[in-house]
């Protein structure tokens, strides 16, 4: 998503960022949510910009530097502010998630254009810096997602389709960092994303329904595929109510091999479903999948 621009990147970003603040400003952070242990309090939190947790400037100084070093393990981040921010008021939550929106819109607007090109050490390993403040949307619209099992309205669809454009542009950087060739396509019925890479590295583009061809994975709506890659739901009863359709199993196999290097990689449920229905394509996922 480089070639598209900062203006558009950040209409995408910041978009999301006041979207999800909409939501946690209008629900009650006490309440339990969907994922096991997690108050709203506890999503809103490990995405806030605090004192000891500044992940945008972390990345910052990895693409100064280079991006050397080891991605740090996600889980065990999330455990470390959570907890430490267990008790932080509900003043306090939403003060660090507008402030990480804030320190967005900085990077956005303050920092070199040659920065967004530089590799910086993400949880899923080197990206450009731009791609993993982009994928600040995938995370902000399953968590908008989420917040709905609390009480709040669902994210808008624009920012669905900011989630699965970083999804389309994280799986394309990682497949061309592991000289992939190939490509997927993840369509719902108000269009959807599509990439493909090869040794030389991976674009990025926007498609409207119908208007795609090979590999893909086609969503009664947006929120379905993003449910789906995050692991929010199992995708298997998805594609035997045909509310997932897969196109070109095979095509999306040859992409499997990134689950491999980065077992925890967004879209990877989807990646693991394809690898598994060609594993067995004489049972029921093969006859579901069937050619298309």
């Amino acid at each position: 998503m480089a070639d598209a621009g900062r203006e558009r990147v950040s209409e995408m970003v910041l978009g999301a960022w006041d979207a999800f603040l909409a939501q946690a400003e209008a629900v009650d952070l006490e309440r339990p949510s969907r994922l096991p242990g997690w108050r709203a309090h506890e999503i809103c939190a490990h995405l806030g910009c605090w004192d000891d947790h500044q992940a945008l400037a972390d990345l910052i100084a990895s693409a100064r530097t280079g991006g050397t070093g080891a991605a740090p393990e996600v889980d065990a981040v999330n455990a470390r502010v959570i907890a430490a921010h267990r008790d932080a008021s509900r003043d306090e939550v939403l003060t660090a998630l507008r402030r990480n929106r804030a320190a967005t819109a900085r990077y956005l607007e303050d920092e070199p254009v040659d920065l967004d090109t530089a590799p910086a050490v993400s949880v899923v390993g080197r990206l450009p810096l731009l791609s993993v403040v982009l994928g600040q949307s995938y995370e902000l619209a399953v968590h908008g997602l989420d917040l709905v099992s609390c009480g709040a309205a669902p994210p808008p669809a624009p920012v669905l389709q900011s989630g699965l454009a970083a999804l389309a542009d994280v799986t394309g950087a990682l497949a061309a960092s592991m000289d992939i060739t190939g490509g997927a396509t993840l369509v719902a019925p108000d269009g959807g994303w599509t990439f493909a890479s090869s040794a030389e590295g991976w674009t990025v583009r926007q498609v409207t329904p119908g208007q795609f061809s090979g590999p893909a994975v086609e969503a009664t709506g947006a929120d379905l595929l993003l449910e789906a890659a995050s692991g929010r739901i199992n995708p298997v009863p998805a594609v035997a109510r045909r509310r997932l359709k897969v196109h070109e199993v095979s095509g999306l196999l040859a992409l499997a091999p990134i689950t491999q290097k980065v077992p925890g990689i967004p879209g990877g449920p989807i990646l693991q479903l394809a690898a598994r229905t060609m594993g067995g394509a004489g049972g029921m996922l093969g006859r579901l999948f069937g050619k298309g």
